[in-house]
C-alpha cells in the first residue's frame, strides 16, 4: 500500500509558472495513522499544517491507464490529512531538497471513513472542510481543482503501478492553520463527518 498526493491541485492556477500535469510525491505504508490513534506533533518541527484533500482509494491494478478509463479504478471516496511539517517543508524547497522529511515521516497520515462514489450526483462539485476545535479552517469545493479525478489517475499511472489498495490524495486547498497539542480535527464531506483525529 502507497499514498500518492498531489501537489499543488488547488492553488496551482495562481503560480506564475505554467504547470501542465499533475505534481506528486509519495508517503509510504509507515506514514499512515492506523486504529484511530491521534497524531503526535513530532518534536523536529514546531510548525504542522493539517492539509485537507480529497481522497481516491483504488480498487484495481493498473498501469498506463487512460484518462477516459481511469473512473473504473476507484469506486470510493473519502478525506485525508497530510501533515506537512512546513517549516522543514520551507527548508527543503530553498535548498532544492527532497521533501520526504517534511511530508513522509512516520505517521503524517490520517484517512477517515469512505463514501461509495455513486453516492455523488457530481464528483466535479463536492464540497468538503475541516474544523479545529469546533471552528472551520478550510472549505473548498472539487469543482477548484486544476487537474481531474481520472486525469490524476492517468498521469500518476505512467510513472508508478496503482494497486488495489493505494489512495490517492487529490490536493489541498490554500491552508495555513497550524495544529497545538490537544487540538481535535473534524473533517466533512459536504455535511457528513467522516475523520476525526486529536492532536498529542
Amino acid at each position: 500500500m502507497k499514498i500518492i498526493c498531489i501537489e499543488n491541485n488547488y492553488h496551482a492556477k495562481n503560480f506564475k509558472q505554467d504547470i501542465k500535469e499533475p505534481l506528486f510525491f509519495i508517503k509510504p505504508e509507515s506514514s499512515l495513522i492506523r486504529n484511530r490513534q491521534p497524531f503526535f506533533i513530532p518534536d523536529f518541527t514546531k510548525k504542522v499544517i493539517p492539509k485537507i484533500n480529497i481522497v481516491l482509494k483504488i480498487s484495481r491494478l493498473g498501469k498506463h491507464i487512460h484518462e477516459r478509463f481511469a473512473n473504473k479504478y476507484y469506486d470510493e471516496i473519502g478525506i485525508g490529512i497530510d501533515f506537512e511539517a512546513n517549516d522543514i517543508l520551507n527548508i527543503c524547497k530553498t535548498n532544492g531538497l527532497p521533501w520526504e522529511s517534511a511530508k513522509a515521516y512516520d505517521s503524517s497520515a490520517s484517512l477517515g471513513s469512505f463514501i461509495l462514489k455513486t453516492d455523488f450526483i457530481n464528483l466535479s462539485d463536492i464540497s468538503f472542510s475541516i474544523l479545529k476545535n469546533g471552528n472551520c479552517i478550510c472549505k473548498a469545493n472539487t469543482s477548484e481543482i486544476l487537474f481531474s479525478f481520472d486525469k490524476i489517475i492517468s498521469h500518476v499511472s505512467k510513472y508508478v503501478m496503482i494497486k488495489m489498495g493505494d489512495y490517492i490524495l487529490t490536493g489541498s486547498p490554500d491552508i495555513n492553520e497550524c495544529v497545538d497539542i490537544n487540538d481535535k480535527l473534524e473533517c466533512f464531506i459536504q455535511d457528513k463527518k467522516v475523520l476525526s483525529i486529536n492532536v498529542k
